[in-house]
């Protein structure tokens, strides 16, 4: 009779466990591909949404912007459709991911994953969002002065100002995890608010490094990034220790 405890030398649960990977991968590729059809013939209304924040540098944003490559058009589509696929879609395919790990999961650690999973979605699109609304205008507004700076004519490519703003907006949100990460550390008993707080200084300059990374070569625009994840840093000790209370 089988216990659901698999047997020495049984390879089975092994298999089986191979098996479900498979499936959730086959299921997340689905998904992804069927985003595609959604967000392919909506990616001229997306590059529209793009241009605003240049619109607050030029005059003319979509004179502004050429094209020198044959498929440039095609290349830029694709690649807006397959970033706006896996945003809508990601909620779908964390849910079948974590559907895989909760059967090896203990309780606290599955609560700990819902919680975060809800606190991760939100983070990512509050980083977006405030990625697209101040930090990429300001990020073209500098990067327009320096080339008055230096002398040089702005003539950009619609290849490389898509590729600039999709870089920077989901850098933003990509981010924005680092609070999710140290909430589910503090769940798990991992860190606690003393120690962070004790590591504050050295995350600090960790988050302008980041920052540094992840962003156009400008302070302000760094700064930009580095302020909320500072304060989202903060946000976190407070909550710890509001949690961690006996």
């Amino acid at each position: 009779m089988n216990s659901g405890v698999p047997e020495p030398g049984r390879t089975m649960p092994f298999l089986q466990h191979l098996e479900e990977l498979r499936r959730t991968i086959l299921w997340c590729l689905g998904v992804f591909t069927g985003g595609l059809f959604i967000t392919f013939p909506l990616a001229p209304a997306i590059l529209n949404l793009l241009r605003e924040p240049l619109a607050r540098t030029v005059i003319n944003p979509g004179q502004f912007l050429q094209s020198i490559e044959v498929g440039a058009a095609f290349s830029v589509s694709l690649r807006i459709a397959g970033w706006g696929s896996l945003l809508i879609t990601s909620p779908l395919m964390l849910f079948f991911i974590t559907r895989f790990v909760f059967p090896g999961l203990k309780d606290a650690e599955r609560s700990a994953v819902k919680k975060a999973f809800c606190f991760s979605l939100a983070l990512f699109v509050s980083g977006v969002v405030i990625a697209w609304w101040t930090t990429l205008p300001a990020a073209l507004q500098m990067m327009m002065r320096m080339h008055d700076w230096m002398g040089i004519t702005a003539i950009w490519t619609v290849s490389s100002y898509v590729r600039f703003c999709l870089g920077l907006l989901i850098g933003f949100g990509l981010a924005f995890q680092l609070p999710v990460i140290v909430f589910v550390l503090g769940s798990l008993g991992i860190v606690n608010a003393k120690m962070l707080a004790e590591k504050r200084r050295h995350v600090i300059v960790g988050l302008l490094v980041l920052a540094m990374l992840l962003t156009p070569p400008d302070v302000i625009t760094q700064l930009l990034m580095a302020i909320p994840l500072i304060l989202l840093y903060e946000v976190c000790i407070i909550i710890l220790k509001v949690k961690q209370k006996p």
